[in-house]
């Protein structure tokens, strides 16, 4: 592309990280997300945490978005009480890519969510989430690896119509799809493992596994297709 598109994505503060002789509080964001993006194309900008009534003036600088993966959204965002085995709560957090959502939907900006991206997205529309099930995880800090199954005729299927593996860490997914969200890919045990609006409502799609812990670019390069020709 002649002109790449420019790609946010979201990032998170950790109180200590310590690199040289340093030791102190940092935006960080696994590398793995900004060089997807540019393997497809794309100029990524990282977006560290604001206050969310900067998140329309943020959104508007850019030509699409991905709200990263991350740690559990808090349950009281989604009218539950939370589970023994849900994480604690990021707050700043959650309002900061909940007020990236909601403005990126505005906007009718591409948008793609990742992991707790595509939780997060579920929660904006009104929907729920299972706050714990087994088995899309490997060890601790080690992804695993499961096959997922695209349902015909939806923008996934378009992006990626066979079956196919994908690295994924999560023990939350979606419970009640949001409004106007269709789920657009599955395992095998029934966990929605891709959601998305529909046209003609915008290019949005979340994807319950980490596309950049792997090698296969398609879903990213569709949203930086999507925000290239926006």
């Amino acid at each position: 592309m002649a002109d790449r598109p420019l790609i946010g994505v979201s990032t998170y503060l950790e109180p200590r990280v310590r690199w040289g002789v340093w030791e102190l509080e940092a935006a960080l964001l696994p590398a793995g997300y900004p060089r997807l993006v540019q393997r497809a194309g794309g100029l990524a900008a990282m977006l560290p945490p604001d206050a969310p009534e900067h998140a329309a003036a943020a959104v508007a600088r850019l030509d699409g978005l991905v709200v990263a993966g991350g740690p559990d959204v808090e349950p009281v965002r989604y009218g539950a009480e939370p589970d023994p085995r849900t994480g604690p709560p990021a707050r700043a957090r959650d309002a900061w890519e909940l007020a990236l959502i909601e403005a990126a939907l505005a906007a009718r900006l591409p948008l793609l969510g990742i992991c707790r991206g595509m939780q997060l997205l579920n929660v904006a529309l009104g929907g729920t989430l299972v706050q714990h099930l087994d088995g899309h995880t490997g060890a601790v800090g080690v992804a695993g690896r499961h096959p997922v199954v695209p349902v015909p005729g939806t923008r996934y299927a378009g992006i990626v119509p066979e079956t196919a593996p994908v690295p994924t860490y999560h023990h939350q997914a979606v419970d009640r799809l949001g409004t106007g969200l269709v789920a657009s890919a599955h395992t095998a045990d029934g966990t929605v493992e891709a959601v998305e609006l529909p046209a003609p409502d915008g290019w949005v799609l979340g994807v319950q596994w980490h596309p950049e812990m792997g090698e296969d670019e398609r879903v990213m390069r569709a949203l930086v297709t999507a925000a290239a020709a926006r």
